[in-house]
C-alpha cells in the first residue's frame, strides 16, 4: 500500500492507541510518532445494558477515539487517515465514523498492532 506523505496512521485497541504520521514519501514511508492526546471517555451505557464493564470501557474508548479523529478531520488537521485495530474495536469505530472521516480513510486494517514499532506497522500496511 502506498502511504502518501502526511497520512496519519491511528493504531487503536480497546484500551489505548498510538498515532503516527508519514514523514517520508509514498514509496519510502517513514512513520513519525505523534503525541497521542488524552481522551475523555464517557461510559454512556444504560443501567439495563448486558455488556460487561470491560466491554463498556472498550466501547467508550472507541467512541472517544472516533470523536477525536472526527474533530481533526473536520478541522482539516488530518487529510488522509489509515486505521489499524483489532476486528472488534474496528467494528465499534465504524459505528462512529462521520462522513468526513469515511472520506479521509484510505484503509482500515483489522489487526492488533498497538505498541508495535514503526517497522512492524509499515509491514502490516504492506501486507494488506
Amino acid at each position: 500500500m502506498l502511504l502518501p506523505h502526511g497520512t496519519v496512521v491511528a493504531v487503536v485497541d480497546g484500551k489505548t492507541w498510538d498515532l503516527w504520521r508519514n514523514a517520508g514519501n509514498e514509496a519510502a514511508p517513514e512513520l513519525a510518532r505523534i503525541e497521542t492526546p488524552a481522551l475523555v471517555e464517557h461510559n454512556h451505557s444504560s443501567g439495563g445494558s448486558h455488556a460487561s464493564p470491560h466491554q463498556q470501557d472498550e466501547t467508550a474508548h472507541a467512541t472517544a477515539v472516533a470523536d477525536w479523529l472526527g474533530r481533526q478531520v473536520g478541522g482539516h488537521k488530518i487529510e488522509q487517515l489509515v486505521v489499524i485495530a483489532p476486528p472488534k474495536t474496528l467494528g465499534e469505530l465504524r459505528h462512529h465514523w462521520s462522513k468526513p472521516v469515511q472520506n479521509a480513510l484510505s484503509a482500515e486494517i483489522a489487526k492488533d498492532m498497538v505498541g508495535r514499532q514503526p517497522a512492524d506497522v509499515l509491514a502490516a500496511l504492506r501486507g494488506r
